[in-house]
């Protein structure tokens, strides 16, 4: 039994092993879905012909099965596959279960493979050498089972709690919209007609240091789409081929070459100042009588400024070529006059001001789940 009363039973009484496989088509398209890890769900991989997938002997998924990926399951790789992901075909390193529906309601097994619990038994499954499960193990792994009706009002109730949480998601989305959106208009409302160049703005400035042997550089990255610098743990010469670091100071633009035209860009905070950037990472220094730090940060991080980015590079995905600083020096683009600036970057702190409050919801929408789960497989909901 269970805490809470409920049989506690192996997956075996509640679900049965289906293998069965199919044989690709070259002439049709398949999906494929893939297993996130950490209890996160099953989504689509792609979309591709079958002429194009190697291994001929496929898996063919069906709503409400209990999916499992073979390497991945100690990491959370499992989960329910969606009514949009019907048919879609999978590997034979996956495992597929089919709930019996007189004894699960597959939604109950979909929230409670998400506990501590359920993954816990998981990850101690087999050696730590061996890192794969068969389907055996999860036939072996326990799951409390009310009666159908019981596990119906409980999915029926986390289903309820769920929206709400994701009401507030979406708040947290509006709001990062809105405040892009009020950016943008003050800083085009400013800015009139007068177009500069970014060289008029910034120049190339680099603060090189030569890797040596007996020490060793915390790193930075730069997120896409305007997410800005991170700090990152220290190289040594033995972890990188790179012979120098570009070494950063607070206010330095930081643009990265290979990932600039997505928004990799972003000026340095007074925190990641003595940091190092690879020499992928190039950096800039504002001209001081014309362009204040902390307002160009809040331009070259906004979707609007994404468009000018692209324009200094060519070609297509992965096949972009980098971004040059003489490319990007060229760039022409609105930007109001000096005191306009400073004034406007005190107006969208006060606006960003709310990213606080944004972020205390973010991380405790993060925590309503796991324990509306908890509180719910231990009869508390």
């Amino acid at each position: 039994m269970s805490n809470n009363g409920w049989p506690l039973v192996p997956l075996s009484e509640a679900v049965i092993h289906r293998k069965e496989f199919a044989q690709i088509d070259d002439l049709s398209t398949y999906k494929r879905c893939r297993v996130q890890l950490h209890a996160q769900g099953v989504v689509l991989r792609d979309e591709v012909e079958g002429a194009l997938i190697k291994t001929k002997s496929q898996q063919v998924c069906r709503t409400n099965e209990f999916l499992v990926a073979e390497i991945d399951a100690k990491m959370g790789g499992f989960g329910l596959v969606p009514a949009e992901l019907e048919g879609a075909v999978v590997s034979s390193h996956y495992f597929l279960f089919t709930p019996k529906l007189d004894r699960l309601d597959p939604q109950f097994l979909g929230y409670y493979c998400r506990t501590p619990a359920f993954r816990e038994q998981v990850t101690s499954r087999g050696t730590t050498n061996y890192a794969a499960i068969r389907p055996s193990h999860v036939l072996g792994y326990t799951i409390p089972l009310p009666p159908l009706e019981e596990q119906r009002r409980i999915v029926a109730r986390i289903d309820r709690l769920a929206a709400k949480i994701d009401e507030a998601a979406e708040l947290n989305r509006r709001i990062d919209v809105e405040i892009a959106a009020l950016s943008a208009s003050l800083h085009f409302s400013i800015s009139k007609d007068r177009r500069v160049p970014m060289n008029s703005l910034i120049e190339l400035s680099e603060d090189r240091v030569p890797v040596e042997p007996s020490l060793s550089y915390p790193q930075v990255g730069i997120r896409g789409f305007g997410g800005g610098l991170f700090g990152k743990p220290p190289l040594t010469s033995g972890d990188t081929s790179y012979r120098h670091f570009n070494r950063l100071s607070a206010e330095m633009l930081v643009l990265s070459q290979v990932k600039g035209w997505e928004g990799a860009i972003g000026v340095c905070p007074q925190e990641l100042a003595g940091f190092f950037a690879s020499p992928e990472y190039r950096t800039f220094r504002c001209i001081k009588a014309t362009c204040d730090p902390e307002y160009l940060d809040m331009v070259v991080r906004a979707p609007w400024f994404r468009a000018y980015l692209q324009e200094a590079t060519h070609g297509q995905g992965a096949r972009r070529e980098r971004t040059r600083p003489e490319q990007f020096l060229q760039l022409v683009l609105p930007m109001p006059e000096l005191e306009d600036q400073r004034r406007a970057a005190r107006v969208i702190s006060k606006l960003k001001s709310m990213q606080p409050l944004k972020s205390h919801m973010t991380a405790a929408r993060s925590a309503m789940l796991p324990s509306i789960l908890d509180r719910a497989f231990k009869g508390a909901l």
